[in-house]
């Protein structure tokens, strides 16, 4: 979509004009807003979801926490909006936003939080150790978790660019997030994120803008790439066959960043791909702003 032109005019002047002038660069900038209609993600006060919660007007600037993690605020041409992050493992029932303004003053904001009951998938592994590790593959496991969770609670008060997402491939979903797995009939973590079927090597595109925190090699998720969007906006990309981005590098929208692979934990391949809102992994679904193609052979690859 192309900008409205008047927004880029040099307003007239004389009598009468400055009111005009004002209320159209007023039009301009709500229009130009991050939080504007049709850019923030769909609300689901559910664990796994997002929270969108207008903030008191007539308030100085805000900023949030929930659970001592700092939340993403934008302006909304009226005031503030924040944007939450709830935890898969978020209990259902009223929960608190606190918000303290540049004045001094605080408040807080509750908000329910709905039950959700996430589905199971059953995942058979012919390789053990992606299953139950060995003693010398736990020493590497925690060292990667340690800068995987380092990554994933990056925080820099840039605003992000969009929440709209595009799809980072062009593929079906094989495993949506939040299901109940069970690899060999071993329960384990839930599923953090959203499995998109392509054949290995097909391009990456980042979603965003944003910047590139970190990258490497990891036991389970294989060649990973995290990209930081802004106020706790970070996304990660998984089972990479390929890597061709580099930590400190600033993307655009649509540039690659790499390609899909079958490294890690996986039956095939496929590109797990993660959303992280105020540290915690939210459904990428939710940020989309078209759907994946339909029908996928589910439950045939799994991170």
């Amino acid at each position: 979509m192309k900008h409205n032109s008047h927004c880029n005019r040099r307003p007239a002047t004389g009598p009468g004009i400055f009111t005009a002038a004002s209320l159209l660069l007023a039009v301009c900038l709500l229009w130009l807003s991050p939080a504007s209609a049709g850019k923030l993600p769909d609300s689901s006060p559910v664990p796994g979801g997002v929270v969108l919660l207008d903030l008191p007007a007539g308030k100085a600037t805000p900023r949030a926490s929930y659970r001592d993690k700092p939340v993403m605020v934008l302006p909304n041409g009226t005031g503030f909006t924040a944007v939450l992050g709830l935890p898969l493992a978020t209990r259902p029932g009223r929960h608190s936003l606190q918000v303290r303004y540049t004045d001094g003053s605080t408040s807080q904001l509750d908000f329910e939080v709905l039950d959700k009951t996430y589905t199971s998938q059953h995942i058979t592994l012919k390789n053990k150790r992606m299953v139950n590790p060995e003693k010398r593959d736990m020493e590497r496991i925690g060292r990667e978790q340690r800068q995987i969770r380092k990554a994933l609670a990056t925080w820099n008060p840039q605003t992000p660019d969009n929440l709209r997402f595009s799809l980072p491939v062009n593929g079906p979903v094989s495993s949506p997030f939040g299901l109940r797995r069970f690899f060999n009939e071993q329960p384990r973590k839930p599923h953090s994120g959203l499995d998109l079927a392509a054949p290995e090597g097909t391009p990456i595109q980042a979603p965003a803008d944003g910047r590139i925190v970190d990258s490497g090699e990891f036991f389970f998720n294989g060649n990973t790439v995290f990209i930081d969007h802004g106020q706790g906006l970070v996304t990660m990309y998984c089972h990479m066959s390929h890597i061709d981005v580099k930590p400190g590098q600033t993307v655009r929208r649509g540039d690659v960043i790499g390609t899909v692979g079958k490294t890690g934990r996986v039956t095939g391949p496929h590109l797990h791909w993660g959303v992280s809102l105020n540290d915690a992994r939210v459904d990428p679904m939710l940020f989309l702003d078209q759907l994946p193609p339909a029908d996928a052979d589910t439950g045939k690859t799994g991170q």
